[in-house]
């Protein structure tokens, strides 16, 4: 049997979340994409992030390239859909393709409303919408200079806040009294606003744009009375407004959105809609949550008689600018027979409010101490009656029934209906079913089969209760700590507050994250140290007293003083000059003791201090380079002799090590990297417990990662299989990349994949060509400042003092 034809025109979160409900139920159709973006589908709602330097573009990928090829999904990039024949069941794009239809879905999104004010079209002036306004946001903050945010709501303060991050300064000029208005009340809007304007930015409130100063680009703003503002950017984040264009001149039935039935059909039942350019109900919406239910309902009907249909919830605000905590949900604006409950801390700079009706809460806002929302919420969508908690509601859930402040009871008490992650509609008992029927122990495989948690991540700290609720002890929820006593950041943040910030040194990020001593320790250093060198490559300078003994000599020390000296093998090769070398070095210099290491090097131990550059230079002189042995950072790439000598090889294995390694070495990673390439399956070098491998089929190579045979024991996971050595090298080269800048310092490659996940890792760098190739030309570009040999930098002089007395004491005779 054929399958039908499903068009879509667009690729935002709606019909993507459309097709995987599609695809787990159904495989009738051959689906086509038009984007008008010339890029797949990725996270809208994380855009802030991506502007703040929090995340990036990668980061955010919903669907990367290798999801639509497994699924026989054709996507047309950069097409723009100009034209819906009805009568013949076709679209026609702007480059001219014709696609023939059975089922349409037109998800065409919103558009920005720009005011009406001269100069509105000047050079400078942007939206805020998608990745292009975004990237344009991050170029014009690179030239420095002030931004002017027109709009005080949810995306004109998540653009405020990130151009700040980015070294801007900044003006928010918004119309209204308060900011926020639609979502928060006055006390809540005036917490907002002084936060804000606590961090630096300048904040207007009732402020109206009269025009738009500049010749050739933006210059300024000039308000209605008169005050003018020096501006190179100015943004404007006013609303939106649902794209009905083409659906309007293809006949449908249109008012502000294009209007649907409650099971997402338009006025033709061939063609349904999602997403914000829909009208259901009388209503259009803009948040993730109701544009996901939208697409549930589409793909249900899409897949077969249904009765699943769009019902209206209300759904919670939240801000995404780091440190502001806020949420809001429901109605609260004044009306006949309704109560308020209200709580003020001004110590502690939080607010609560609860709007009753009938003894049932109809809205809340929250101001700093937002803990309690989702348990509002949830009262808010059952209607329950709260009569009977009227005198500690305000206090929230720890108040009730005797005062338990234990969140796993808060969450058991909880119905199965109760929802956990707003942004994807996820309930505690979807979650608790995936976990028992699919025997999930991660948070990342939670996120990987329910997407709880997996958009904004606001939810994750409930997500993990649920967890610990339905696994017990044999579940610990991660407890947040800082990296060490110096600081209550944990590695994360400070990790994501370097790139936010823009910090280049070890004081900056010290006094910038608010250090509680003055140099550090022992352990933040070194980890800072690793996080600078990784992030601004060819900016920061290393700060060598800020590595641990060995890897400020560059060899190992032993308990007996002396040092460990391991010359790099590429690939375990060597040659006989090579060898020559190494032995006369070992007789020059008394050196007691000669060992092939594991990993198919030599290593000559006993080696004096004083010793040490001399010989290093006689090494160098022989054309060998430090080998790196005490480094977190690539050690070696083992390798198997293969086809060339071996009877069952079916690669060269020996040369596909020695490019790898000559392309690796000299990067620095948040622990040590051994990697490791088999000629065939019998797996000789070892591969299926190295952090990276490398296994030769015949048709190919299969990618394997996250091994471990130290304290901690550990087969491999498989990434995939590829048939060429150059994309073994590319897809390693970002797979690396992606760990020195995800990792924690002194993390293994397998906690690390632990934590941000298998499946999320392979759809980044397997699956999604874009982002492998953004990941790899990092790595490609790191590695012009990091393949310089120590060995011969020292020997010319660098870090003398590591390797002189500090002293010389002699012994004199008493008098």
């Amino acid at each position: 049997m054929s399958k039908q034809r499903l068009v879509i025109i667009g690729n935002g979160m709606a019909p993507g979340r459309m097709l995987e409900h599609l695809f787990e139920v159904s495989d009738a159709f051959e689906v086509t994409i038009f984007n008008a973006e010339p890029r797949v589908n990725y996270d809208r709602i994380m855009l802030s992030p991506v502007l703040s330097g929090e995340k990036t573009y990668t980061d955010i990928i919903i669907h990367g390239e290798g999801w639509y090829a497994e699924r026989g999904i054709t996507l047309h990039k950069g097409e723009k859909i100009v034209q819906i024949d009805r009568d013949e069941r076709k679209v026609v794009s702007d480059k001219g393709t014709v696609a023939h239809y059975d089922r349409l879905v037109i998800a065409t999104g919103s558009s920005p409303f720009i005011i009406p004010v001269p100069g509105a079209d000047l050079p400078g002036v942007l939206a805020y919408r998608d990745l292009d306004d975004t990237e344009g946001m991050i170029a014009a903050s690179a030239k420095g200079g002030r931004a002017v945010v027109i709009g005080g709501g949810l995306l004109g303060l998540e653009a405020a806040a990130g151009l700040k991050l980015r070294g801007m300064e900044v003006t928010v000029i918004h119309l209204m009294p308060t900011l926020m208005e639609r979502q928060l009340d006055t006390a809540a809007g005036y917490l907002l606003q002084r936060e804000l304007e606590g961090r630096g930015i300048e904040v207007l409130c009732q402020a109206n744009t009269k025009r738009i100063i500049g010749a050739d680009r933006v210059e300024g703003v000039e308000l209605a009375d008169g005050r003018i503002i020096d501006a190179s950017l100015v943004v404007m984040a006013v609303g939106i407004r649902p794209n009905v264009k083409l659906a309007q001149e293809a006949g449908l039935a249109v008012n502000r959105g294009i209007v649907t039935d409650a099971t997402m059909r338009t006025s033709d039942h061939s063609i349904y809609a999602v997403g914000e350019c829909v009208e259901v109900g009388g209503m259009v919406y803009g948040l993730v949550a109701p544009l996901y239910r939208m697409a549930k309902v589409a793909a249900e009907h899409l897949a077969g008689p249904s009765k699943a249909e769009f019902v209206h919830a209300e759904t919670p605000t939240k801000l995404k600018v780091t440190g502001v905590n806020l949420y809001s949900v429901g109605d609260f604006a004044e009306g006949p027979n309704r109560e308020d409950i209200v709580l003020r801390d001004a110590a502690r700079g939080s607010y609560k409010r609860v709007i009753l009706k009938d003894n049932k809460i109809i809205g809340a806002v929250l101001y700093g101490d937002v803990a309690d929302g989702g348990w509002y919420n949830q009262m808010l969508k059952s209607g329950e009656d709260v009569e009977g908690m009227r005198e500690t509601l305000i206090f929230g859930r720890a108040y009730q029934g005797g005062g338990n402040a234990d969140p796993l009871a808060a969450v058991a008490s909880l119905p199965d209906d109760a929802e956990i992650c707003g942004c994807n509609g996820i309930t505690k008992g979807q979650i608790m079913a995936a976990i028992r029927d699919k025997g999930l122990t991660s948070l990342a495989e939670v996120r990987a089969h329910t997407k709880a948690s997996a958009s904004c991540g606001t939810c994750t700290g409930l997500v993990e209760n649920v967890m610990g609720l339905t696994l017990g002890d044999t579940f610990v929820i991660p407890q947040a700590a800082g990296m060490c006593p110096c600081t209550t950041h944990g590695h994360g943040e400070v990790r994501r507050l370097i790139r936010a910030k823009e910090l280049k040194s070890i004081p900056a990020v010290m006094q910038e994250l608010e250090w509680s001593t003055p140099e550090g320790c022992a352990k933040c250093r070194p980890a800072l140290n690793y996080y600078l060198v990784c992030d601004w490559p060819g900016e920061y300078q290393d700060d060598q007293q800020s590595r641990f003994i060995n890897e400020r000599v560059h060899a190992n020390i032993q308990k007996d003083g002396t040092y460990s000296v391991v010359p790099r093998m590429f690939g375990g090769l060597t040659t006989a000059d090579e060898l020559r070398a190494i032995a006369d070095v070992a007789d020059r210099y008394s050196i007691p003791t000669i060992k092939v290491t594991g990993g198919q090097r030599i290593d000559l131990l006993g080696v004096k201090k004083e010793d040490l550059i001399p010989v290093w230079k006689d090494l160098n002189d022989a054309g060998m380079i430090s080998g790196a042995a005490y480094s977190k950072g690539l050690r070696t790439v083992k390798t198997c002799v293969g086809k060339d000598f071996c009877r069952f090889g079916t690669q060269d294995s020996m040369g596909l090590g020695v490019k790898l390694e000559k392309f690796l070495w000299g990067s620095w990673s948040p622990a040590k990297l051994k990697l490791a390439v088999t000629g065939c399956p019998r797996n000789c070098a070892e591969a299926t417990c190295k952090d990276i491998g490398v296994i030769c089929v015949d048709s190919g190579y299969e990618i394997v990662y996250g091994g471990a045979a130290g304290l901690h024991i550990q087969g491999t996971t498989k990434l995939g299989n590829v048939k060429t050595e150059a994309e073994v090298i590319e897809v390693i080269g970002a797979m690396t990349q992606m760990y020195r800048e995800q990792g924690f310092y002194l993390e293994r490659i397998y906690k690390w994949a632990e934590r941000v996940g298998y499946d999320h890792i392979k759809d980044v760098i397997l699956n999604d060509l874009e982002a492998r190739k953004a990941y790899y030309d990092r790595f490609v570009y790191s590695q012009q400042f990091a393949q310089t040999d120590p060995w011969a930098e020292r020997v010319a002089g660098a870090e003398a003092h590591e390797f002189s007395n500090m002293a010389e004491i002699k012994l004199e005779a008493a008098e």
